[in-house]
């Protein structure tokens, strides 16, 4: 059974700094990309940042220069440090595992940024 549990959520000022976990279980996980998205109310669920099974990074222009996505393969857990957090971070976040032909999603954890 696939299994996607995010932690490490909570509110926080403009400027301060969280790290997200999502820990995996049930497929492959150093074999598939991987991926944090969020989600503010009544607005869409966007991509923040996506780690291939080799390392290889790409985030949102939003947060580039300020998150950071990692995954420890040995412990089958992705990670999402983020720092300088703004007000417009306010979401729930997602963590994501891309697995073909589908992907799984875990149920989100939610970071507040407050002014």
């Amino acid at each position: 059974q696939v299994q996607l549990v995010e932690s490490g959520g909570g509110s926080v000022q403009a400027g301060g700094s969280l790290r997200l976990s999502c820990a995996a279980s049930g497929f492959p996980f150093s074999s598939v990309y991987m991926g944090w998205y969020r989600q503010a109310p009544g607005k869409s669920r966007d991509l923040v940042a996506r780690i291939s099974s080799g390392g290889t990074t790409s985030y949102a222009d939003s947060v580039k220069g300020r998150f950071t996505i990692s995954r420890d393969n040995a412990k089958n857990t992705v990670f999402l440090q983020m720092n300088s957090l703004k007000p417009e971070d306010t979401a729930v976040y997602l963590c994501r595992a891309e697995s073909p032909p589908g992907a799984y999603w875990g149920q989100g954890t939610q970071v507040t940024v407050s002014s």
